[in-house]
């Protein structure tokens, strides 16, 4: 197995981050590997398959690239680095992989593939390759539909801060991704496959969801040789609680809106996953006066919470308000 040595102060100070680079990841590699974990997925992939593929086929050069880059066991590191902080767009993040020298990007290739690198790859453009195939999936398969998988990201964010206040980062690392857990000892198994242990005592460590099901880890590395690149950041890109399916809006229950209100009942159905007051207003159609008088009545009442996912105040039902939506009765009057 391999692990990583984190001491008490860098998990402290731990964070989880938005991450559109992560996003464009998981989709590179729901793609190159043609595999869904659910129906979501399957919708989006039959979607862009083709494309994808058309793109490979006019193109052996990435063809190869995105091939070994993508390893059995390993990802190369410049294509998949962690995050430079909060709030970066895509084009700010894809800059790092565009930036790669030429020598990291071989050094990276070499120890990601499983044999020799094929000839074709003896080029120096090949970061500027990769990230050109970065922004061909941003553009055509996640900036459509990006302000959604946003919003499913920060919605888990919002609940696995929640599960960490209860429970401490050990309980909240062993559900994260398949393969980690808390050993003890300050020591965070990472994958199952073997390679030595590392350090990351003083480190910055981040966590990174991601809508479609794919999980891995990267680090940033300062610009030089391959064997002498300080590690900076370390992260953890793991599959978020949410996915990725058509909103399929339940209409509040009758009952429901006879004991708080039809608006107020409203809002507390559309809150099955945590939301902006902005996207509250949009899928319910009210006046933002309005939506924010009901929430701060829905808190009054202990049935909603809110809190603060980077610059977004997101909003979710409480146990009692999710015990109030789960107790009531469907439309056809079935228990």
């Amino acid at each position: 197995m391999s692990w990583w040595q984190v001491d008490a102060d860098t998990l402290a100070g731990g964070r989880f981050v938005v991450s559109p680079l992560a996003e464009v990841l998981a989709a590179l590699k729901t793609l190159h590997h043609g595999r869904a974990a659910h129906m979501g997925e399957r919708q989006w992939l039959d979607a862009h398959a083709r494309g994808y593929r058309d793109l490979l086929a006019g193109d052996l050069v990435t063809a190869a690239l995105v091939g070994t880059a993508l390893g059995r066991r390993w990802n190369a590191t410049f294509l998949t680095p962690a995050p430079l902080g909060a709030g970066l767009g895509f084009a700010e993040e894809v800059a790092q992989v565009r930036g790669a020298t030429p020598a990291d990007v071989l050094a990276d290739l070499a120890e990601s593939s499983s044999g020799p690198l094929p000839a074709v790859l003896q080029r120096e453009d090949l970061a500027k390759r990769a990230a050109g195939l970065l922004e061909w999936v941003w553009t055509q398969t996640v900036r459509p539909s990006w302000p959604r998988r946003r919003r499913i990201i920060e919605a888990d964010i919002v609940a696995r801060t929640a599960w960490l206040g209860l429970h401490g980062w050990a309980t909240a690392l062993n559900e994260m991704r398949p393969g980690m857990r808390w050993l003890g000892e300050d020591r965070l198994q990472i994958t199952a496959w073997d390679s030595p242990p590392i350090e990351l005592s003083g480190a910055e460590l981040m966590f990174v969801p991601v809508t479609l099901e794919q999980s891995w880890v990267c680090w940033n590395v300062a610009p030089g040789g391959a064997s002498t690149r300080p590690v900076r950041r370390h992260a953890v890109v793991y599959p978020c609680s949410g996915v990725l399916v058509d909103d399929d809006r339940r209409p509040a229950p009758k009952a429901l809106a006879a004991l708080v209100g039809p608006a107020r009942a409203e809002l507390l159905t559309l809150l099955d996953t945590p939301k902006t007051t902005t996207q509250l207003v949009a899928l319910a159609g009210l006046p933002l006066g309005s939506v924010g008088r009901h929430l701060r009545i829905l808190r009054e009442a202990r049935l909603t919470e809110r809190r603060r996912a980077g610059r977004s105040v997101l909003y979710y039902r409480t146990a009692a308000g999710q015990v109030l939506v789960s107790a009531q009765p469907s439309e056809s009057g079935d228990p």
